[in-house]
């Protein structure tokens, strides 16, 4: 229901509606980038969205856009594509932030926002390691005798894509059981099995897992162009693909587990 409130309100105003703790205390739908920097800017961004009178999914319709672009951005060679990317993944993040400040400031929060926010970062998340493919077999121009990385980064998008909707499939499953969603805490999600649960431990002390959103992904990227300044080659882009995909497989393996024998699932 669209709740009536100021158009041009203050940041103070926008931030006690828009960022209440139940959106900064979430574990595993906040990005690291929202409490270091991104929702301390957001709300400057939704201000201006506000008073422009755009609509949240016109926001995010923003984002789908620019997270698209990340990827197209890669297709450029060198470290100009590399660093673009990375400022388009950051900005991707600012509407992702933005769109949802704009739609609980208006009340008007709905599933199409929620399917729509779920395609552009499934879109951004998977036109990367493609382009990463791309870049590893030496640009658009040697794609006939690059095809092994450019598979390898089909497969890496793929692989990441899975990874990405194992947290859906448990939405759409508990809805289709007729249960509620489950409580997004550490009691919940925190696998059952002693063993498990302590290798979850030991993988936030090395979260090789995050390695997979936009930024993530972007970034090193970026340090593998660097690599390949200093090299003269693309090494550092195709060890980067070649280390990125198993360990894409191993974490899949991981979150698949930790669901399954997690209280996720369970009435």
């Amino acid at each position: 229901m669209t709740v009536d409130r100021p158009a041009r309100p203050t940041i103070a105003e926008l931030r006690e509606i828009t960022q209440p703790p139940a959106i900064r205390g979430r574990r595993t739908a906040e990005h690291w980038t929202g409490d270091l920097y991104m929702r301390r800017i957001s709300p400057y961004l939704t201000r201006l969205l506000l008073r422009a009178g755009l609509t949240a999914n016109a926001v995010t319709a923003l984002m789908i856009v620019t997270g698209a672009a990340s990827g197209v951005a890669l297709l450029v060679p060198g470290l100009g594509g590399a660093l673009l990317a990375v400022l388009l993944t950051q900005l991707q993040m600012l509407w992702d932030a933005s769109d949802g400040e704009v739609a609980r400031w208006r009340g008007t929060s709905s599933p199409l926002g929620i399917f729509l926010d779920r395609v552009g970062h499934y879109l951004a998340e998977s036109l990367i390691p493609i382009a990463l493919g791309v870049r590893a077999a030496g640009g658009l121009d040697d794609l006939a005798e690059g095809y092994g990385w450019t598979t390898l980064g089909a497969l890496l998008a793929v692989v990441i894509v899975l990874n990405k909707s194992l947290n859906d499939m448990v939405h759409v499953s508990r809805a289709a059981a007729g249960l509620a969603k489950a409580a997004d805490d550490e009691a919940t999600t925190t696998p059952r099995s002693g063993a498990l649960a302590r290798l979850r431990r030991l993988a936030r002390f090395v979260p090789f897992h995050r390695l997979y959103h936009s930024i993530e992904l972007s970034l090193l990227v970026l340090a593998a162009a660097v690599v390949d300044v200093i090299t003269g080659d693309l090494t550092g882009t195709r060890v980067l693909l070649a280390v990125l995909l198993p360990a894409a497989l191993l974490a899949v393996a991981g979150h698949f587990l930790a669901i399954v024998t997690s209280s996720r699932l369970r009435p």
